[in-house]
């Protein structure tokens, strides 16, 4: 199989329609499918015949341009493996990439640091030229072998180079009815950057999939114009982080009559939030959880949503468990480490030149996500928090959401995040982080009120804005280190 011809055989038996728009305020750029399959392929070609071998790495640098899905199928048409990766690098940070990965060939838009690296530069106006090349045959090969490489977000910690193999895009499909409720009349828009392996999936690959339109917002658009470009586009489906919602609901913008609902992932959905968007759009939020290593397997969706509180249920095919501490799965209402079968066919190949580390994270058959859950007899999970986000508070383990659904609900909190931090030697407090105008003593008083004593946050600290990864998840580890030189 070739992934590449996988994600585009819809759209080749309907040439005519509309695949992607990059949509702006001024205009948009409209990709029909016929547009879009010959540019993959005539860069498949282009690629070829710069002399790379199949198994080669081709390192992105691309920002939200037609450019980077062009390069990143054109790429695995042609047996190649491209890593893609966020523009906001900086050259260290890339160099490091570049270094691990061992790139044959770079492409890179204008003015987006390059790495300290002895791998010849495509420039991203070349690579636009091999459009109009002959188109090239698919690269067929065993489903197992290496497709693309995409780093984690490094919210616990270093990231890391996943490596997915091309069957990681047969496993997709349990998201179209288990999350989306995906149609092939569906115009999907997402507010994250091609970089992020959830704009990849859930943006691009997955709506060209079924043969939907794909509507990315242009470079340079603001978070406060895509409400008008949704309504502008008939935007059927939108998604984004957490976050994303947060801030189209406190910009007061109408709603969007041709949206069904909408899409979250890369973060904990707060149930306030959730509540607040079907209250503003009567539409739902669906969330998912995933992860780097696997993309999405909990979900909620349009046919079975999410009871408040949970992320939602296993996506029919996956095999999900609950492990307690000596590795065996848990009975409903039992906490412990959310795991996943090892066979599923969305499961990373590894970490690249790390082979202990990918060990590390199994555990006989399973597949440890990092992740503390608790599953209801209802088969809905509920997430308790990255394992390493877990406090300890006097001997109690307590996980993040815990506290900051409580916080949350105060209408003036912004964001909000707690997290563990060293005070001395030996010694760590909860600490709960808020953006918003709310009073220290008003959210002292509402997590008094809600929470257990040994829950409640011993420091409050506000900030101007949260740290968060590329892919915006909320940074605790920088939380934890920045504030532990401040108290320490």
């Amino acid at each position: 199989m070739n992934l590449a011809e996988h994600v585009l055989r819809a759209g080749m038996a309907a040439p005519d329609r509309l695949a992607m728009s990059i949509v702006g305020v001024a205009r948009a750029d409209r990709w029909s499918y016929a547009r879009l399959v010959a540019a993959v392929r005539g860069t498949a070609t282009g690629l070829r015949r710069l002399g790379l071998r199949p198994g080669d790495r081709l390192l992105v640098r691309l920002g939200n341009t037609p450019g980077f899905p062009v390069a990143y199928l054109g790429a695995i048409a042609a047996g190649l493996v491209p890593v893609p990766t966020s523009a906001m690098l900086t050259r260290p940070e890339i160099t490091r990439i570049a270094a691990e990965t061992g790139p044959a060939l770079i492409v890179a838009g204008q003015g987006i640091a390059l790495p300290d690296h002895p791998a010849p530069v495509l420039a991203e106006s070349q690579l636009a030229g091999f459009s109009a090349l002959p188109p090239a045959d698919f690269a067929q090969g065993d489903p197992e072998r290496l497709a693309y490489i995409v780093y984690t977000s490094g919210s616990s910690g270093r990231p890391r180079a996943v490596m997915h193999a091309h069957r990681a895009i047969l496993a997709r499909r349990m998201m179209f009815d288990g999350w989306y409720g995906l149609r092939r009349d569906d115009r999907l828009l997402h507010a994250g950057a091609f970089n992020w392996t959830f704009t990849l999936g859930t943006g691009l690959m997955d709506p060209w999939t079924v043969g939907a339109t794909a509507l990315i917002p242009a470079e340079g658009t603001g978070l406060d114009q895509i409400p008008l470009l949704a309504a502008r586009h008939g935007a059927t489906l939108l998604a984004g982080a957490p976050g994303v919602f947060r801030r189209l609901l406190r910009s007061g913008w109408p709603p969007i009559a041709s949206l069904r609902h909408g899409l979250a992932a890369g973060e904990r959905l707060d149930p306030a939030l959730r509540e607040a968007w079907r209250e503003r759009t009567g539409t739902d939020l669906h969330e998912a959880m995933g992860a780097s290593e696997v993309s999405t397997f909990i979900s909620g969706s349009p046919a079975r949503p999410a009871p408040p509180g949970t992320a939602g249920y296993p996506q029919s095919g996956r095999t999900v468990a609950i492990l307690d501490d000596c590795g065996v799965p848990a009975t409903a209402g039992q906490p412990g480490d959310l795991a996943l079968r090892r066979d599923d066919p969305g499961l990373f190949l590894g970490y690249l030149g790390q082979p202990d580390d990918t060990a590390a994270r199994f555990r006989g058959d399973w597949f440890l996500t990092g992740d503390r859950a608790v599953q209801g007899r209802d088969g809905a999970i509920a997430l308790l928090g990255r394992a390493d986000d877990i406090m300890n508070a006097g001997g109690y383990r307590v996980a993040p959401p815990e506290i900051e659904e409580v916080l949350s609900s105060h209408p003036e909190a912004g964001d909000v995040a707690a997290t563990e931090l060293a005070v001395g030697s030996g010694r760590s407090i909860i600490a709960a982080f808020w953006t918003g105008a709310a009073a220290e003593a008003e959210l002292r008083a509402l997590a008094e009120a809600q929470l257990a004593r040994y829950k409640q946050p011993r420091d409050y600290i506000r900030l101007t804005a949260l740290p968060r990864t590329p892919t915006g998840k909320i940074n605790r580890r920088a939380l934890r280190e920045a504030h532990r030189k401040d108290g320490a």
